[in-house]
């Protein structure tokens, strides 16, 4: 399981990261303040930093001149938007650079975006019944293979990765298509169909009325 710490003063948004952090799979830890991130990362390493600039007693980007040297992604999340802020942060070294507000769905694929880069994805996951061997692509249920085509394993993997989330059919479309959602969901939907007779999760994958998948775990 991939650890990210979360370095925001404002409690009401560091918990609402952590919460839908950790429903996606994540381990996640908080830190309200620079000098406090700075005393967990000398005790405890982790796959990626979520980094606020306007921290109290350090602020991110003196934090950011500490990170650097341990090799751990960072993605800024902060209310300064202006390209240079943009631009000196990533200048710092990170990975990228989120303005508030944003929508937690963004912030979700950033994390899984960054992670891929560096390899840190958890290349074995497990969920309800079925085991996934991200490396060999081999879908198991209860100790058995399941025979997916390309699109319906990019398709769980996809839900898996973002369980208790609702994704919206322009993102699946976008994400496993690799193309522009024109609003035709019939394609979406046969796949989605598929998939779930064939690992029988027809109470688990969910439609979500207009809108599109929820993976309930």
């Amino acid at each position: 399981m991939n650890k990210i710490l979360i370095v925001e003063d404002e409690k009401a948004i560091s918990n609402l990261i952590k919460i839908n952090l950790s429903d996606a799979g994540y381990f996640c830890t908080c830190a309200y303040d620079g000098a406090e991130a700075a005393d967990i990362l000398e005790k405890e390493s982790f796959d990626l930093i979520l980094l606020d600039i306007m921290l109290p007693k350090i602020d991110g980007y003196e934090l950011m001149e500490y990170i650097k040297f341990l090799e751990i992604p960072v993605i800024f999340l902060t209310a300064k938007s202006t390209v240079q802020d943009k631009v000196k942060g990533l200048r710092l070294g990170a990975e990228d650079y989120l303005t508030k507000p944003f929508e937690i769905i963004e912030l979700l694929a950033r994390v899984e975006t960054v992670l891929r880069r560096y390899n840190k994805n958890d290349k074995f996951l497990k969920v309800h019944n079925l085991s996934i061997d991200t490396l060999s692509r081999i879908v198991r249920k209860n100790g058995e293979i399941i025979n997916l085509t390309p699109k319906e394993y990019e398709l769980l993997l996809l839900f898996v990765q973002n369980k208790n989330i609702v994704l919206f059919r322009d993102r699946i479309y976008e994400k496993i298509w690799g193309e522009d959602y024109i609003g035709n969901s019939r394609t979406i939907d046969l796949h989605v169909q598929r998939l779930r007779k064939k690992i029988e999760w027809e109470e688990k994958l969910v439609a979500v009325y207009k809108i599109g998948y929820r993976l309930e775990v």
